[in-house]
């Protein structure tokens, strides 16, 4: 998908947050919830069965400045600096993708192609692998190790139908929702659509996706 982040922390894998344009000063958790602020769609995470912590990741923002996709999670931090071993962590994140039948490109001299379950499912398998990669690589390897995963992440996100995938039934707002699901040595990945006309991509270690559900964000600021 074709977005740029705003107005995000640190994010998962270590790396800088993106430069501040405006609100110099602001702190990071303020300014990434006022980047949720700005969308037009309904935010979803945990429902309230998930009792542990939940915090902000980024937003995805397409050339128009629409926002069109953005990360809630849950548990621990995925972190790759050594706090907790890969073993240790647990967290689920949820990606909530705005359903968009047009989008503009980054030049604006065109448009992309719809938002779907597949856009979902990308943005979660990429999110799984920032924060998931073997810290034990030499350096000179991993760059060349992510591109590869990550084009695999790709094929599998454009081909839910395949074997990979397998079904799975989960609760959304308290409706029984079909998923396409996967696992990996590095975690698992779900993805699936809402009836609120927005996608929702899973991703997570160390917790059981079969006994997570999911419901609108009432309140973003409590992530923060």
């Amino acid at each position: 998908m074709e977005t740029t982040s705003r107005a995000e922390p640190q994010d998962a894998s270590g790396g800088q947050a993106a430069p501040q344009q405006q609100g110099q000063g602001v702190p990071g958790a303020r300014r990434a919830v006022e980047g949720y602020l700005m969308a037009g769609f309904p935010w979803y995470g945990l429902d309230d069965a998930f009792t542990g912590p939940r915090w902000l990741m980024q937003v995805g923002v397409a050339a128009d400045g629409a926002v069109e996709h953005g990360s809630t999670g849950h548990g621990d931090e995925p972190s790759l600096r050594g706090e907790l071993g890969e073993e240790e962590q647990r967290f689920a994140v949820v990606v909530t993708v705005a359903s968009r039948p047009v989008r503009r490109s980054p030049d604006g001299t065109g448009v992309l192609e719809a938002t779907s379950v597949s856009s979902a499912a990308w943005l979660a398998g990429s999110g799984l692998l920032s924060c998931t990669w073997p810290t034990q690589m030499e350096r000179a390897l991993r760059q060349d190790w992510l591109e590869q995963q990550t084009a695999i992440a790709w094929e599998l996100a454009d081909d839910l139908d395949g074997g990979s995938w397998t079904g799975l039934s989960l609760p959304v707002d308290g409706v029984p929702t079909d998923f396409h699901y996967r696992e990996s040595e590095y975690g698992w990945v779900l993805a699936g659509s809402t009836h609120r006309d927005v996608h929702i991509g899973v991703y997570g270690r160390g917790m059981s996706a079969y006994g997570l559900g999911f419901a609108v964000v009432k309140d973003i600021e409590s992530y923060a």
